[in-house]
């Protein structure tokens, strides 16, 4: 596990999408500076390795089967994970889903509601789950994984655009509601990294990020450990980008 400096001593993380891509990257970062880790999503095989891998490194981990889409499920894993580590203090809102390109006239109305479940009204399912356990440690962080496309769109993204333009909307609301809380509330745009949502090769055999830092998850990290550790009372409902190109 690598040395972060151990920032997170004493913290503990939930993070949706835990089971992959930058959800697994941002987890064994947390790890390695501190923190005792919730991995949440869907899978349980995939969860259940990246909680092993941390704890084979000598850092403290939970799995915990959740559909962001179902507010019990969230419920249960914010609960589990303040019972197992005694409270909740960064909450990584990541999971995603994307429905591939399709003009509104031709998309499929099912696909639309799929991607609004996920990537918006999961978000707010998290939240409201978890903001009364950062409350009761006196104050915590929310980070949501966004992403450009919610901030400029694109044709034949309506789905995941509008889905990712109401994120940053509820980033910026939650950060105003929860600023005497002591609880910062920020986005966090990755711009494109290779994941199964979008695989490298063929991201860059049709052309879709030229002249983009294409990073792995690896590289997303960082990012999210500086707003995880950032000074309490700090920077809140702003959004930091990992995209060369303007948002």
């Amino acid at each position: 596990m690598t040395d972060s400096g151990q920032a997170l001593t004493g913290k503990v993380a939930l993070i949706t999408g835990g089971g992959r891509g930058i959800g697994r990257a941002i987890a064994i970062a947390f790890a390695g500076a501190g923190a005792a880790v919730c991995c949440a999503a869907r899978t349980r095989s995939e969860i259940e390795a990246v909680a092993g891998e941390i704890e084979a490194a000598g850092g403290q981990a939970l799995a915990v089967t959740t559909d962001v889409a179902d507010l019990a499920s969230v419920q249960i894993a914010v609960d589990e994970t303040a019972a197992r580590f005694g409270g909740l203090d960064i909450l990584v809102i990541n999971a995603g889903f994307s429905p591939g390109r399709s003009e509104v006239v031709e998309s499929d109305p099912a696909a639309w509601s799929q991607t609004i479940a996920i990537n918006l009204t999961g978000a707010y399912h998290c939240a409201r789950a978890a903001i009364p356990h950062l409350k009761a440690r006196g104050g915590g962080k929310i980070i949501t994984i966004g992403s450009g496309m919610g901030h400029r769109g694109a044709p034949g993204s309506s789905a995941y655009s509008a889905s990712k333009a109401g994120l940053w909307m509820l980033t910026r609301v939650l950060g105003q509601e929860l600023r005497g809380d002591n609880i910062s509330v920020n986005e966090l745009i990755p711009g494109p990294v290779n994941t199964a949502m979008m695989p490298g090769a063929a991201a860059r055999e049709a052309g879709t990020f030229d002249n983009e830092w294409f990073k792995e998850p690896e590289e997303v990290a960082p990012l999210a450990l500086f707003l995880a550790s950032a000074p309490d009372g700090g920077q809140t409902a702003q959004s930091f980008s990992l995209m060369r190109r303007d948002n």
